[in-house]
């Protein structure tokens, strides 16, 4: 089984936005070694309990101290950019660093109302021409940009030897319809999405349409996962989830992720409670044997080519032990 990581450099309260991303340089290291296939990460705006809004500029540092493991963003958010500028990037980072380069891609704001006018004042209108943003971010990467584009002729240099692997990133079906239609790699979150994934992504199957950029369909599933020597303490690590859940809910969220003491001091409402579950139903915790269970059960009904996972606690020995066992358990 293909097992990959997606990182949100999460903040833990006490703590700092440069730990975070020292964390971040740590566990890239460690997965390598692990055996984990990727390394992808997000983009998010104006969020203090988030650390990363420029994938481009951490994949820069992330490569430098690897060597084989492939990193990519999870996703650039491509609304807000320029398809050329976003290609010439990314097109940089698979020069510096060949046959390694992700590109993931979505259509999510990443932060607020407000951070998202500051980003692109026009952001709603370009989340309506997606398709063709996407579009034109291939033709740029595979120098195939239609004869008759405003911008036919134009490169986005440097031109590497390999171009960077392109994915749609998503949780619906429309997102889904675009990556067929598009004939490139589809990554499904399992972890946001209220939706029933296994029928999207068996829409995306029956209606790929084989491209330039790729041949067969190839969907990747992220999902939410902790994991821990016992079943107790994954359940322990998990109630800074459900107190995050909560604050974010709320609007309330300060000083980043909750510790556990935070969260077992919590006066938690029956509401909130029923919120939990609802959000627990969508996570793999337990040990490495229950954890591996739940992910067999979700590929009989996914049928996934690959599994990306993403462990946020609030102490970050608990969360690279997470992801040393779930390796032990399906990547030894």
């Amino acid at each position: 089984m293909k097992l990959s990581i997606l990182d949100q450099s999460p903040v833990s309260s006490g703590s700092s936005a440069g730990e975070a991303l020292a964390q971040t340089a740590r566990l890239v290291q460690r997965a390598e070694k692990l055996g984990y296939t990727r390394y992808w990460v997000a983009e998010h705006h104006g969020m203090e309990y988030l650390a990363n809004p420029s994938p481009e500029i951490l994949l820069g540092q992330l490569g430098a101290i690897t060597s084989t493991i492939r990193i990519g963003s999870g996703a650039v958010l491509l609304p807000h950019y320029s398809p050329y500028k976003v290609a010439e990037n990314f097109n940089l980072l698979s020069s510096l660093y060949p046959d390694r380069i992700d590109l993931g891609i979505g259509r999510a704001p990443g932060g607020s109302a407000h951070e998202t006018l500051a980003l692109r004042e026009n952001y709603l209108q370009n989340v309506y021409n997606f398709p063709s943003l996407v579009s034109d971010t291939l033709g740029y990467l595979h120098q195939n940009l239609a004869s008759d584009h405003a911008f036919s002729g134009i490169h986005a240099r440097p031109i590497p030897p390999v171009p960077p692997e392109a994915w749609l990133l998503g949780t619906s079906e429309k997102s889904a319809a675009y990556a067929a239609e598009l004939g490139i790699s589809f990554a499904f979150g399992h972890f946001m999405s209220e939706s029933f994934g296994p029928d999207i992504v068996r829409n995306y199957r029956k209606n790929f349409q084989s491209s330039y950029v790729k041949q067969h369909p190839y969907v990747m599933v992220a999902l939410s996962a902790i994991c821990a020597d016992t079943e107790e303490e994954a359940n322990r690590l998990a109630t800074s989830l459900d107190l995050w859940a909560i604050q974010t809910e709320k609007g309330k969220i300060s000083g980043g992720i909750p510790s556990v003491e935070e969260a077992l001091a919590y006066a938690y409402t029956d509401e909130e409670r029923e919120m939990i579950q609802t959000k627990r139903q969508r996570m793999l915790i337990g040990t490495k044997e229950q954890v591996t269970a739940q992910l067999h059960a979700l590929q009989a009904e996914y049928e996934a080519d690959e599994w990306m996972i993403v462990t946020i606690t609030h102490d970050y020995e608990a969360r690279l032990r997470s992801y040393e066992l779930v390796a032990d358990a399906l990547l030894t």
